[in-house]
Order: structure tokens, then sequence, then C-alpha cells
């Protein structure tokens, strides 16, 4: 009898831990679980090098959503979908930047909303976008000689 209480204990803590490595995994990953509080916004680049699946979408340098994917189009444009919070509402004229934090870190996305009064809703596409400047493009035409000039 005092076996099968030590062995109903042990399980219960299991499943406890379990239950709580799974919450921290969630929350760390930025999963949710019920996405009714949210929605998702396309942007269209020529550039999103270095924009990752779980990169940060920011407004004035706060975190307010998470890249869910980035897609190559028929027309060979890289698409971004972007998640974002229902409470958050963007204007038809936000702009997306591809932005790098530091010299060398990692790309996210940057929001600068508009003021146009006309809301995006779930699944639009922010049309005003703005790629990467391209720091290793820069350099290699400053080694080989400049821009080209026409004389």
């Amino acid at each position: 009898m005092k076996n099968k209480k030590i062995e109903y204990l042990v399980g219960c803590f299991v499943l406890a831990g379990l239950a709580a490595i799974l919450y921290l995994a969630i929350q760390i990953g930025g999963a949710h679980l019920l996405r009714g509080d949210r929605y998702e916004l396309k942007a269209q680049f020529d550039s999103a090098a270095g924009v990752n699946s779980g990169s940060r979408v920011e407004i004035a340098g706060v975190r307010v959503g998470t890249v869910r994917t980035v897609d190559l189009d028929e027309t060979y444009y890289a698409v971004v979908t972007l998640e974002l919070p229902n409470a958050l509402k963007l204007d038809e004229d936000t702009v997306a930047s591809v932005k790098t934090s530091g010299l060398i870190g990692d790309r996210f996305i940057e929001l600068s909303p508009g003021g146009s009064n006309f809301y995006l809703e779930d699944g639009d596409t922010i049309d005003n976008t703005n790629s990467a400047l391209d720091i290793e493009s820069l350099i290699s035409r400053f080694a080989v000689g400049g821009i080209d000039k026409k004389e």
C-alpha cells in the first residue's frame, strides 16, 4: 500500500515537471496556442537577407511582434509574414524596413506607423517597404574603386 502511494506521488511530480517544461518551451519559443489575440500582415521586400522566422518586429525600439515566415513569391521578391497583437492597429501607410541591431547584429523588421486613419486588417500587405542596406556590397564597391562613373 505504501509503495503505491509513493508511485502515485512520483507520477504526479513527473507530470507537474513535464507541464512546467512545456509551459516554458511555449513561452520562450513565442508560440501562441490560441491565435485569437493576434493577426498577420505581409510585407514584400527586394531583399530580406538575415530576416528569419522568429525574428523580432519593432516599433520605436519596442518589440511588438515576430516574423512568422519568409517566403519567395513568383516574381522573386521576399514576402515576410508578420504576427502582431490585435491591440496594435497600423495605418495603411505604415513603412516596414529591414534593420540591423548593431554593426553586424541580428536583422529585424522596424515598423514606422503612418497617419492615414485607414487601418490594415488581417492578411493585408504593407506596400511601403525598405530593404536592408547591404554592407558587403558597399565595401566591395569601395574596394574595387567606387560606383561606375559615366564619362
